[in-house]
C-alpha cells in the first residue's frame, strides 16, 4: 500500500508518483502490499528533518527512512512483504534542480523518488562501487517506466 501526503504548498503530480512507485515496487520484485509512505513538504519543513536527521544545513530533495530491512526480491522467491518506510521529497528544492540535470521538475521528482526507494531497500552510494550500482539501477527503473507509458 502506497500513502502520499503533499503537505507543501507545492503542485504535485501525486497520481503519478504514486503509479511510479507501484511500477518500481513490481520491477524490484517487492510484495504489492508491502506499505510505503511518500511526503511532500516545503523547504523549512525539509531543512528541519535534514538538519535533525541528518546533521546537513539547509534543505534537501529527498530523505529515506526505511523501517524493515527489505530487500528486492529474486526471480525464484515470493516478494517480501513488510512496510519499506518513509521517503520525504521536497517539491521546491526538486524544481529548482531539475534544470540543472536536464529534466522537467515532474521528472526529477520521478528521478528522486526512485532513489528514495532505492535507498529504502538497503542501496547506497558513499563508494564509487556502490554508487555505479544504485544510479545504474535508478536509471533503468526511469528508462522502463519511461517505456511502459508510450
Amino acid at each position: 500500500m502506497i500513502d502520499l501526503n503533499n503537505e507543501s504548498n507545492s503542485p504535485a503530480d501525486e497520481l503519478g508518483l504514486v503509479r511510479l512507485a507501484t511500477f518500481a515496487l513490481e520491477q524490484l520484485r517487492i510484495h504489492p502490499e508491502a506499505e510505503l509512505s511518500i511526503l511532500l513538504v516545503d523547504p523549512a519543513v525539509m531543512t528541519e528533518y535534514h538538519e535533525r536527521f541528518m546533521n546537513e544545513p539547509g534543505p534537501t530533495d529527498v530523505l529515506s527512512f526505511p523501517m524493515d530491512e527489505m530487500r528486492p526480491g529474486k526471480n525464484n522467491e515470493e516478494p517480501p512483504l513488510g512496510v519499506l518506510g518513509d521517503i520525504v521529497l521536497c517539491p521546491e528544492v526538486t524544481a529548482a534542480q531539475a534544470e540543472e540535470h536536464g529534466r522537467t521538475a515532474d521528472e526529477e521528482a520521478e528521478y528522486l523518488l526512485i532513489h528514495g526507494l532505492l535507498h529504502l531497500l538497503g542501496f547506497d552510494h558513499a563508494e564509487p562501487e556502490e554508487k555505479a550500482i544504485m544510479f545504474g539501477l535508478n536509471d533503468k527503473i526511469i528508462a522502463e517506466w519511461a517505456k511502459a507509458r508510450e
